[in-house]
């Protein structure tokens, strides 16, 4: 992987486009934790309404939630897709969560990033992507989120290639950049939103941002 010169002004111009983008939206850290599990394969408008569900359940805690029974929960975060299997996802890490930080955020996010993302990562459903999301936009610890947008910008821009794994990506950008929380927050999120208008399976390239920068 080369070109680590670049990653500066990739972010400007999509900054320039843009402007900043307020991501992750959650009213708590839990919210965030919650969104980072069930985004997982789905489109964030229907994610929205699985944790309004939840809301207006008045069930949008830690304990209320594992309180549920599997149905219950699965009812409700049904519109996030595959819910049965998001079930099962939210409830281990629930139990991680209360068993190891009684259900406190705050308690969680005294604890340094790689004991955090160790342990993240032995729950059971809890992948790299879905870790370092509730690390960075939860716990607002600075690692960077690498997702199927990020790397099909850097593979079409020739700054990776198909075979380059997740681990590998993330250490392209956080060897390259200031491990700043705001910044990691603000590039991923312009990222994902360059990936939905213009970078999708079918490029739109005329438009984009990134058109004919000098690679």
């Amino acid at each position: 992987m080369s070109g680590k010169r670049h990653l500066p002004a990739i972010y400007e111009k999509m900054f320039s486009h843009y402007g900043p983008r307020h991501w992750w939206p959650g009213e708590t850290p839990f919210e965030v934790m919650v969104g980072a599990i069930l985004t997982q394969n789905a489109a964030w408008t229907n994610v929205e309404k699985a944790i309004a569900n939840l809301r207006s359940a008045s069930c949008l805690t830690p304990q209320k939630i594992f309180a549920l029974s599997p149905t219950e929960l699965a009812h409700l975060i049904q519109p996030a897709g595959f819910f049965r299997v998001k079930t099962k996802r939210l409830r281990n890490f629930l139990q991680f969560f209360l068993e190891t930080y009684d259900g406190d955020a705050d308690r969680m996010k005294q604890e340094p990033m790689e004991k955090l993302r160790g342990e993240l990562l032995s729950v059971s459903g809890i992948g790299p992507e879905t870790a370092d999301s509730i690390l960075l936009y939860a716990l607002e610890k600075p690692t960077f989120v690498i997702d199927a947008y990020t790397h099909r910008i850097l593979n079409r821009h020739h700054l990776c290639t198909e075979e380059e794994g997740y681990e590998e990506l993330q250490q392209y950008f956080m060897d390259s950049l200031e491990p700043k929380v705001s910044h990691f927050n603000e590039f991923h999120a312009l990222l994902v939103n360059i990936g939905k208008d213009f970078c999708k399976p079918k490029p739109r390239c005329e438009k984009c941002p990134l058109n004919g920068y000098n690679w």
